[in-house]
């Protein structure tokens, strides 16, 4: 709490375009969504995930309404004539059927080629599918991969994607699987299935070696000169594991257990990965997990060594908040972190693997009120952040009273509005939940506040 309160605020940060808070607007952002909400209890859909696109021109966003919207960045965006905030409205939009576990944009994007809008979906209990942005509101999808299990043919979830450059090539995670397919062979099973346990069948189920759990999430290792690439792999059980898909067909190159060292070294807490992120120049890996204080920090090249964590970074409940890296200033050393937390801020570490054990974050700033930023995209340009925000809450009983009074006064009475209003206050509570503050918002970064800010910490040294 106190590092919270001296925490130091940026004034380098502007919002210079928004959607606006999407729960307060009458209708959804999707047509075709708007019977679904209006039939749970009148709750609005609220942002889950966004990402840049390959190639930083479009915003692809999640949300809870089962949409996928892509934002196109307006020309003007930094233009310091144009009247800020500006609107953020979608240029295109896909209604799933069923909620996705994952979301992912092609490698190769390029606004200028339709061919290349291209995304990957996975639900339970449903082939991966593949998705073009420029469709219809709700089109079938253009391509499946199945991924099923080889002796019953039980459809397998895809919980978890990644989709490395060049693209040819994407690999699915579920329990105790890993799979690869090949994007040209549209319909067709995995070419490479990489077993995390060696067997399930064995009463030990595995017998303590490998890792075993459900695969929450995948991130690929930046290529260096030979090409060759590692994946790293997370799991709801706290277990991380590399493997090389690239030279050695899926080997397994280390795993290890994150629950010591995140409960009693870092004493951050956790209660399952939820992401996976390397550092721009491959040596480190980011480990970050629900219901935890902070972020762990290893250098590869010590497997299993924990190198240190991100102290500050709340991330309380089960909700998914995803961090995002982005190269150190020249001769600062490490490399910048930003992420959201449950209480809407959005943190920076700055010089992130030059040093070990906690490391507290540099600066915040409010990106939201009384909402979790789920998450925090950093452009590859580095001038501009994109945050999307929105969270859902049961109300106290005595905050609902308070709030229902003043609704049914400013009726005069009315007897429709009073028995409305008794029969908010006998439902259940699941049933009276609502959404917190949802927006997608874009901020400019001034470069020359970080440098003065940095100036201001090596003087204070």
């Amino acid at each position: 709490m106190d590092q919270k309160e001296i925490l130091p605020q940026s004034n380098g940060v502007e919002l210079v375009a928004s959607t606006g808070d999407i729960t307060l607007q009458n209708k959804s952002i999707s047509p075709s969504s708007s019977s679904d909400d209006e039939g749970d209890n009148g709750l609005r859909g609220y942002f889950e995930t966004a990402q840049w696109t390959a190639d930083g021109t479009t915003i692809l966003t999640y949300s809870s309404s089962n949409l996928i919207s892509g934002y196109i960045v307006p020309e003007n965006l930094l233009s310091p004539t144009a009247t800020r905030p500006l609107k953020l409205t979608p240029q295109a939009t896909i209604q799933l059927p069923e909620p996705s576990n994952v979301l992912v944009g092609a490698p190769y994007f390029q606004l200028t080629e339709p061919w290349t809008q291209q995304l990957l979906v996975s639900s339970q209990d449903h082939p991966i599918q593949l998705y073009y942005l420029t469709s219809s509101t709700s089109p079938h999808p253009a391509s499946c991969y199945p991924l099923t299990k080889v002796r019953s043919e039980t459809i397998l979830s895809a919980t978890s994607l990644v989709w490395p450059y060049p693209g040819t090539h994407f690999i699915a995670g579920s329990r105790n699987l890993l799979a690869k397919f090949d994007i040209s062979r549209t319909g067709e099973e995995p070419i490479l299935r990489v077993k995390t346990i060696p067997s399930e069948r064995h009463l030990s189920k595995g017998g303590g070696v490998g890792m075993r759990g459900t695969i929450s999430t995948l991130a690929a290792q930046p290529p260096d000169a030979d090409h060759a690439s590692l994946v790293a792999a997370g799991t709801w059980t706290r277990w991380v594991g590399l493997y090389d898909f690239v030279g050695s067909g899926g080997t397994c190159a280390a795993t290890w257990s994150i629950a010591l060292a995140s409960t009693e070294e870092a004493r951050i807490g956790g209660d399952g990965v939820i992401q996976t992120i390397w550092s721009p120049c491959g040596r480190y890996l980011l480990v970050s997990e629900r219901k935890s204080t902070g972020i762990l920090v290893y250098d590869v090249r010590v497997t299993g060594k924990l190198l240190g964590w991100l102290s500050g970074r709340e991330a309380l409940g089960n909700q998914r908040i995803s961090c995002d890296v982005f190269p150190g200033q020249e001769g600062s050393g490490g490399f910048e972190v930003w992420s959201g937390t449950s209480d809407g801020t959005v943190k920076v570490w700055e010089g992130v693997g030059s040093r070990e054990g906690a490391h507290s974050p540099a600066w915040s700033w409010g990106a939201a009120q009384r909402s979790t930023v789920g998450s925090t995209c950093v452009h590859r340009s580095g001038t501009v952040v994109a945050t999307c925000s929105g969270s859902w809450e049961f109300p106290d009983d005595e905050e609902d009273d308070d709030e229902s009074l003043p609704q049914s006064g400013s009726s005069n009475a009315d007897s429709d509005s009073g028995s409305n209003s008794d029969f908010s206050r006998s439902e259940e509570p699941w049933m009276r939940r609502r959404n917190n503050e949802s927006c997608l918002q874009i901020w400019s970064i001034s470069n020359e506040d970080s440098e003065e800010r940095r100036e201001n910490e090596s003087g204070q040294d």
